[in-house]
């Protein structure tokens, strides 16, 4: 049986067939095994525990939301804990622009301006600053190449911005979403709500 879903990049419908085991996995989650769910077919069991508080951040005048192209996520997370501790989850973030688009294909460098750009808007949206950063995580689509070039945008933003401690971080070496994309960094950020 084949269905039919969205494709990210294109945005037309797929066709996609599942297999038995796919079929007999989607089953057990509650869902149809012959064609894609419909929006909130499955609800979540009753909780024995409060939730925290969740919100999606958003940045709509420079990055667009990621499931205007077809992508299942949220931008980033707002996480208000008890104690006045609040926790901010920023996606992978590259250099796209308001419309959803790829910004600068083949320059590194501005691609990473942009990823900066639009995860500081991200943070400016929650009332967050690069001083409330407590970790980054730094995907390269290719480290061999790039990282040397990555290492003096990021020393020189982080300076700019007078960061002290600098935040823990990781680089990777990643295929990112986009095949035009060179460079994605996800962040988390604590901050004390007064």
């Amino acid at each position: 049986m084949t269905a039919s879903v969205i494709d990210r990049e294109t945005l037309v419908d797929k066709p996609v067939t599942y297999s038995e085991a796919e079929r007999a996995e989607r089953r057990f989650l509650g869902l149809p095994a012959f064609e894609p769910s419909p929006v909130g077919l499955l609800k979540p069991p009753a909780s024995a525990h409060p939730s925290v508080s969740k919100k999606a951040i958003c940045a709509p005048r420079v990055l667009n939301e990621a499931p205007d192209y077809g992508s299942a996520f949220s931008r980033g997370l707002r996480i208000d804990l008890p104690g006045g501790v609040t926790h901010l989850l920023i996606s992978g973030t590259a250099s796209v622009g308001e419309d959803g688009q790829t910004l600068y294909p083949g320059d590194f460098r501005a691609q990473l301006w942009r990823t900066y750009r639009n995860i500081t808007n991200l943070l400016t949206a929650e009332g967050a600053t690069w001083n409330d950063i407590v970790r980054t995580t730094c995907y390269l689509r290719d480290i061999e190449r790039d990282y040397a070039e990555f290492n003096n945008v990021r020393n020189e933003f982080f300076a700019a911005l007078g960061l002290n401690p600098l935040p823990a971080s990781t680089a990777i070496q990643a295929r990112i979403c986009r095949s035009d994309l060179l460079v994605e960094i996800e962040a988390i950020a604590i901050l004390l709500r007064t």
